[in-house]
């Protein structure tokens, strides 16, 4: 049935000596000889072109070499013996020892101290909760619809809110229809009038 469907295929000269020269070297050709489709043969050659894509593409290692050892111990015994050495002073230091190594590889394997060098942003903020206020808008909500209020107008009131870190109560606040920045100014400075940051500065007690 292939051969009645499919007509004998013209050989030319350059097929016909392929053909004889492989008869002659590999006399067992017809045993693995396999007839295909083309679609099957483009399929193989699309699969081959992929893994060949994929040996090309595959992971290599990339990137500097490791750190030795010797150097991350150095950098740590440095560390050790000089507390207040840097990562620049140190690294100066290897450079002066004919060591080849960056600032940043310095700097990652520093030993890290286990207290911080100055106070904590927690610590800046206890020691001066008393100066510190926070500023802020809200709408007029129904706490339980979780609902803005619109007035009979069908607009919405801000309220712009100081509240005192020290004790947590509110300094100051104001409702408005247009919440600029004029308005906002003016409010701010009916929170901290003249006089009250006056008499702050002699009792300690201002507010930033």
């Amino acid at each position: 049935m292939l051969r009645r469907a499919t007509p004998k295929p013209r050989l030319r000269f350059w097929d016909r000596l392929f053909w004889v020269v492989l008869s002659r070297r590999w006399s067992r050709w017809r045993d693995v000889l396999v007839i295909v489709k083309p679609e099957t043969v483009i399929a193989w050659h699309c699969m081959g072109f992929r893994l060949f894509w994929r040996y090309k593409s595959r992971k290599k290692r990339v990137g500097r070499p490791p750190t030795p050892k010797e150097v991350r111990d150095l950098i740590r015994q440095m560390c050790r013996e000089n507390p207040l050495w840097g990562a620049p002073r140190i690294h100066a230091e290897f450079l002066k020892l004919g060591i080849n190594v960056s600032r940043a590889t310095v700097l990652r394997h520093m030993l890290r101290p286990r207290k911080p060098p100055s106070q904590t942003w927690r610590i800046v903020l206890d020691n001066h909760v008393d100066c510190l206020a926070s500023m802020d808008f809200l709408v007029v909500r129904i706490a339980r619809l979780w609902r803005d209020v619109p007035t009979a107008a069908f607009r919405l009131l801000y309220v712009f809110v100081v509240l005192s870190h020290e004790r947590r109560r509110i300094v100051h606040f104001g409702v408005t229809k247009h919440p600029t920045s004029a308005w906002v100014a003016q409010q701010i400075r009916e929170a901290f009038p003249w006089d009250i940051t006056r008499r702050s500065r002699n009792q300690k007690d201002s507010y930033c």
